[in-house]
C-alpha cells in the first residue's frame, strides 16, 4: 500500500512539473522571462539539475539584460537535450565575462573552438577569445575620466538614456509606477525631465512627459531631439501586442503651440522588429537608432536614415562590420564634434555593454573602448556630452542607487583640443556667355575615397551647401539637378589639418571653401577633355591619357540619357588627308577604352576632325612655329548629340566587336 502511494505522488509531482514547465516554455516565448524565470523555480525546487529548466532560466536572463544572474544556470544547462551546445557554451561563457571571470570564460570559448559542433559559430567564438586578450592592453590605455554617481537624481528604481536639452535633462525611469513589466519584474518606464545647470539638477522640478508622450503599460524611453529642440523621436516598446521582446517601436512629435503633438509611428519601423534608441546627428538631418531588422550582422545593429523637411525618413542604412558585429550594438548618439559613439557587447570589452567611440583616421574607420572609468563590468550605455569634456552616461555597476543609474563625467584630458572641420561651397553654373551664375536647388553629395555616401545637402536660392569632413581624407563632391550634367568633383583635406598643438581654446572650427560648376545639358555643346595626349603619329592611348578617359567614363555613368560624340582634333602638322586619318584612329582608340571600361556602345560615336578646326594659332604671324598653339590644337572633345536615351546594356559575355561599331558608326 505503501508503495502505490508514494508511486502515485510521482506521478502527480511529475504531472505537476510538466505541467509547470510548458507554462515557463510558453511564457519564455511570448518574452515575458521573469514570469518564465518563477515557473521555472518552481520546478527547479524539485529537481535543481533539469537542464532544460536551467538552460531556459540561463536564457531569461540574458534576454533581459541580467546576465550576471544567468552564469548558476548556463553551468547546468549547457547539456540540455535539443538546445545548440556551442551556442549555450557560448552564452555560458559571456555570462562569466558579466562577473569579470575572464580566465574562466576564455576556457569555455577554446573548448568549443577546439571541437566546434556549430562551424559558422566558430568565428565569433574566436573573435571573443581574441576580445579577452585585449583586454590587457585596453587597461594599459591611459584614462582621464572622473565619473560620479548623479546620486540626487538616482532612486532605487531604473534611471538611463540621459538627453540633455535648453537647460533640462530628459531620463527614462520606472519609478513611481506600479504595474509590472513580465519580462525584467520591474515596473514599466516613463520619460521624465528636470531642470539641471550641466550636471547640477533641481530635483524639484522632476516631472514626467505628458500624457500622449508617456502612456501606462508600456515601456516609454530613449529620447532625442533635433537641434532646436522643436521635433522629438523616443521609442514606445512592450505594449502586449507583438510576440516576445519585437514589440518596440519608433514615435515623432512636434513641439507647436506650447505643447507636443500626439505622437506618430516614424515610418521607417518594421512589423515584427524591435526599433529604439534613436539619436538625431548634430544637424539635424540623420537620425541613428538600433534594430534587429533582417539583413543585419547579428543581434541590434546601429542604423541611420535621412530626414526630410516634412519629416519623413527614407535611406535607411546598416552602418556596416566595422560597427555592427554578430552581437547587440545599440545607444547610438553623435557629439558636436561629429564623433559617433554606442554601446556594444560584442566589441572587445569587460562584459555586458560597453562605451564605444568611433573615430576616423585617415579614412578609416577605428571603434575605440572608453575603457575604465566610463566603463565596467556591468552594462555601461546611453552616452550624452553636454560639453566637449564632460556628460552623462548609464550603468548598472555596483555601488550604485538601484537598477540603472545615471553618472556624470569629466575629461580632464589636458590635452584635449577638438578640431572641427567643415567644407562649404556654392554651386554654380555658367550662362550663354560664359558668365558664372548661382544655382539653386541642386542636390550635392559627398563621397568618401571608397564611393561610400557620407552626407548630401540641397541647396538654397544663394546655391550653399554644408559639409562634415575629417583630417587627411579624399572626397568626391556629386552634383546634381534637372537638365544639368551630373558633376563629379575631387576634395581633399590632406596636407590642411591643424595642428592642435598649437591652439588654445577647447573647440576650434576649420572651414574650407569649394565652388561646384554644374553644365547645363545642351545639343551639340562642345566640352574639351583636358591632358588627353598622345605620343607623336600614334593612336595608343597614354597613362596619362586614361586618367582623363576615366574621368569620361565616370561621366556617362553618371548621366545615362546621354550620347555623345567624341571628337579628336590634330595641329597642322603633315598633310589634311593624314591628321584626317590620324584624328580618326585616335577618336576610335578613345572610343575602345570607353567601351571596355562599361560603356555602351551605342552611346558613342568616334569622329576624327583632323586639323580642320584649330582654336589657336599653330604658327605665329611671322611664320615661326607656335608650339604653344599647336598643343591646344592637338585636343579631344566631346559634344552631347542626344538627350533621353536609353542606353543597351551589355551582357557580361559580350565581346566588343570594334570592326562592326566603327563601320556602322
Amino acid at each position: 500500500m505503501m508503495r502505490l502511494i508514494f508511486f502515485t505522488g510521482v506521478v502527480l509531482l511529475c504531472v505537476t512539473s510538466c505541467s509547470t514547465e510548458k507554462k515557463a516554455l510558453k511564457a519564455f516565448k511570448y518574452g515575458k522571462y521573469q514570469t518564465s524565470i518563477d515557473l521555472y523555480a518552481k520546478v527547479l525546487k524539485g529537481s535543481p539539475n533539469n537542464a532544460r529548466a536551467n538552460y531556459f532560466v540561463g536564457e531569461s536572463y540574458r534576454l533581459s539584460n541580467r546576465m550576471k544572474e544567468a552564469e548558476a544556470y548556463y553551468a547546468k544547462g549547457t547539456n540540455a537535450k535539443g538546445i545548440d551546445k556551442d551556442t549555450a557554451q557560448f552564452y555560458y561563457a559571456q555570462a562569466l565575462k558579466a562577473n569579470a571571470k575572464y580566465a574562466e570564460a576564455k576556457k569555455v570559448l577554446e573548448a568549443i573552438e577546439k571541437n566546434p559542433e556549430n562551424e559558422k559559430f566558430k568565428n565569433r567564438v574566436d573573435a571573443e577569445v581574441k576580445a579577452i586578450d585585449q583586454l590587457a592592453a585596453i587597461n594599459e590605455k591611459p584614462s582621464y575620466h572622473r565619473v560620479k554617481n548623479l546620486e540626487t537624481l538616482n532612486t532605487a528604481s531604473s534611471e538611463y538614456s540621459p538627453v540633455f536639452l535648453n537647460n533640462e535633462l530628459y531620463f527614462t525611469s520606472s519609478r513611481g509606477k506600479d504595474k509590472l513589466y513580465e519580462a525584467t519584474g520591474t515596473p514599466f518606464t516613463d520619460i521624465f525631465k528636470v531642470s539641471s545647470r550641466g550636471a547640477n539638477v533641481d530635483l524639484a522640478t522632476v516631472a514626467p512627459l505628458p500624457g500622449g508622450i508617456n502612456s501606462a503599460s508600456i515601456n516609454d524611453g530613449c529620447i532625442t531631439f533635433s537641434p532646436d529642440g522643436k521635433t522629438m523621436v523616443f521609442s514606445k516598446c512592450n505594449s502586449g501586442k507583438k510576440k516576445g521582446g519585437s514589440d518596440c517601436d519608433l514615435y515623432l512629435s512636434r513641439y507647436r503651440n506650447n505643447a507636443w503633438t500626439e505622437p506618430v509611428m516614424v515610418n521607417i519601423n518594421q512589423p515584427e522588429t524591435w526599433e529604439s534608441t534613436p539619436a538625431f546627428s548634430a544637424d539635424g538631418r540623420t537620425l541613428y537608432f538600433a534594430s534587429n531588422r533582417k539583413g543585419g550582422y547579428g543581434g541590434t545593429d546601429i542604423y541611420s536614415a535621412q530626414m526630410d523637411t516634412r519629416g519623413r525618413f527614407s535611406r535607411v542604412k546598416n552602418l556596416g562590420p566595422d560597427i555592427n558585429t554578430p552581437g547587440n550594438e545599440n545607444f547610438p548618439y553623435v557629439a558636436d564634434d561629429g564623433k559617433l559613439y554606442f554601446s556594444s557587447d560584442e566589441h572587445p570589452g569587460y562584459g555586458g555593454l560597453d562605451l564605444f567611440v568611433v573615430k576616423r583616421s585617415n579614412g578609416r574607420t577605428l571603434v575605440e573602448n572608453l575603457g575604465q572609468p566610463m566603463n565596467s563590468v556591468g552594462d555601461d550605455f546611453g552616452i550624452f556630452l553636454f560639453r566637449p569634456d564632460r556628460g552623462f552616461f548609464t550603468s548598472n555597476r555596483e555601488g550604485g542607487k538601484g537598477d540603472d543609474d545615471i553618472y556624470t563625467f569629466i575629461n580632464e584630458d589636458p590635452n584635449l583640443k577638438v578640431v572641427n572641420y567643415y567644407l562649404q561651397g556654392i554651386t554654380y553654373t555658367k550662362d550663354k556667355e560664359d558668365k558664372m551664375q548661382i544655382l539653386p536647388n541642386a542636390k550635392v553629395s559627398l563621397l568618401d575615397e571608397r564611393g561610400e555616401l557620407m552626407q548630401d545637402f540641397v541647396t538654397g536660392n544663394d546655391g550653399k551647401f554644408l559639409f562634415r569632413v575629417y583630417e587627411n581624407e579624399n572626397y568626391n563632391m556629386v552634383g546634381e539637378s534637372d537638365g544639368y550634367l551630373v558633376k563629379r568633383q575631387l576634395y581633399t583635406t590632406r596636407g590642411r589639418s591643424v595642428d592642435p598643438a598649437t591652439l588654445k581654446d577647447l573647440v576650434t572650427n576649420v572651414t574650407f571653401d569649394t565652388l561646384l560648376v554644374l553644365d547645363k545639358i545642351e545639343l551639340n555643346k562642345i566640352f574639351v577633355l583636358d591632358n588627353i595626349y598622345y605620343n607623336y603619329n600614334k593612336a595608343d592611348i597614354r597613362e596619362d591619357a586614361a586618367k582623363e578617359l576615366d574621368k569620361l567614363v565616370q561621366l556617362l555613368a553618371d548621366n545615362p540619357e546621354i550620347r555623345i560624340e567624341l571628337g579628336s582634333h590634330t595641329d597642322s602638322v603633315d598633310d589634311n588627308a593624314y591628321n584626317m586619318n590620324l584624328s580618326q584612329r585616335r577618336a576610335e582608340s578613345a572610343v575602345k577604352y570607353i567601351v571596355q571600361h562599361g560603356i555602351a556602345p551605342d552611346r558613342l560615336v568616334a569622329k576624327g576632325y583632323g586639323e580642320e578646326h584649330p582654336i589657336a594659332r599653330n604658327t605665329n604671324p611671322d611664320g615661326t612655329d607656335n608650339p604653344v598653339g599647336r598643343q591646344k590644337n592637338r585636343r579631344t572633345e566631346f559634344k552631347i548629340l542626344e538627350v533621353g536615351v536609353v542606353p543597351k546594356k551589355l551582357e557580361t559575355d559580350e565581346v566588343f566587336d570594334e570592326d562592326k561599331y566603327f563601320k556602322e558608326n
